[in-house]
């Protein structure tokens, strides 16, 4: 994989070059000691040397591949809904989970990804998966193609440049509009997986809008500005409307729903090497539309 940049800046040196580009020192170790290369013009560059305006800095990194747990492709096809040479969304159908685990060896969003790049013959790179659903959550997830890319998003994610929206359906009628929902989350004490509005938690933000009012069944358009585990299913029961389906919570089955009422809908980043914003938006799945009767 080699990622390209044409000097476009006054003179300066390479280490300051790259830093610019964000490549950090960590990344520039792994290119060094795994096999990957520098290049300017061509040529071995080395940090000390200075970059010129028309010069062509090359950075070849090294094969990827996921020595600490090796990932089983799956076949199963994939819903891309957006790609481009570092970045790749597709729409998580529900009751997939995100990543392998001892329960789901053989099929996970990232085992399809990886199976994906196989059948597209993707050589010398896996998946890097950004933003994550909970297993029975459906819609756009990100991932980034290589170990570049995954460093500059990362940085956007840090900075909450990343902004997911989401559809939920909860249980009964909402008088408000609109609120900002700012109780802290911490584990439920007892359990490793469920949390908790707690004061001692940490802070948690959502924001949320009613789409629609339906018999004893509300629609939100939902924002996170935090990114805790479960945030939208906690905040949504503590406010007394959980989601429909979501049984942990408190969340009633209704019109054939067998998981938690909640879709990501909208994926919105910023692409640091093209700069531009990119906005992907995931259809809602048939379990969804036919709870929020949308057919």
């Amino acid at each position: 994989m080699k990622i390209k940049w044409q000097v476009d800046t006054p003179a300066r040196k390479l280490r300051t070059f790259l830093r610019q580009q964000g490549v950090s020192r960590r990344l520039l170790a792994h290119v060094r000691n795994a096999g990957g290369a520098l290049l300017v013009n061509g040529d071995n560059g080395r940090m000390i040397d200075h970059v010129m305006p028309g010069d062509q800095v090359t950075l070849v990194l090294p094969p990827e591949e996921n020595r600490k747990t090796p990932v089983t492709p799956s076949y199963v096809p994939v819903d891309v809904l957006y790609e481009d040479d570092d970045f790749l969304v597709v729409n998580k159908p529900p009751f997939v989970a995100a990543i392998p685990s001892p329960l789901h060896r053989d099929d996970s969003l990232v085992s399809r990804v990886t199976g994906y790049y196989r059948i597209r013959h993707y050589n010398d790179i896996i998946p890097h998966l950004v933003t994550r659903l909970d297993r029975d959550t459906s819609g756009a997830v990100l991932f980034a193609k290589h170990r570049y890319a995954h460093a500059l998003i990362d940085q956007e994610l840090q900075a909450g440049r990343i902004h997911k929206e989401y559809c939920a359906g909860v249980e009964g009628s909402i008088w408000w509009h609109h609120r900002m929902i700012t109780a802290p989350i911490g584990r439920q004490p007892g359990s490793t997986m469920k949390r908790m509005v707690r004061n001692d938690g940490k802070r948690a933000v959502t924001e949320a809008w009613v789409e629609h009012r339906l018999a004893g069944v509300t629609q939100l358009r939902v924002r996170l500005w935090t990114g805790r585990t479960h945030q939208i299913r906690v905040h949504c029961a503590a406010l007394g409307h959980p989601l429909i389906g979501d049984d942990m919570y408190g969340g009633k089955m209704l019109n054939g729903m067998e998981r938690q009422a909640l879709h990501c809908r909208q994926l919105r980043f910023w692409q640091v090497r093209t700069q531009r914003w990119v906005t992907v938006t995931a259809p809602l799945p048939e379990d969804m539309r036919r709870l929020l009767k949308m057919k």
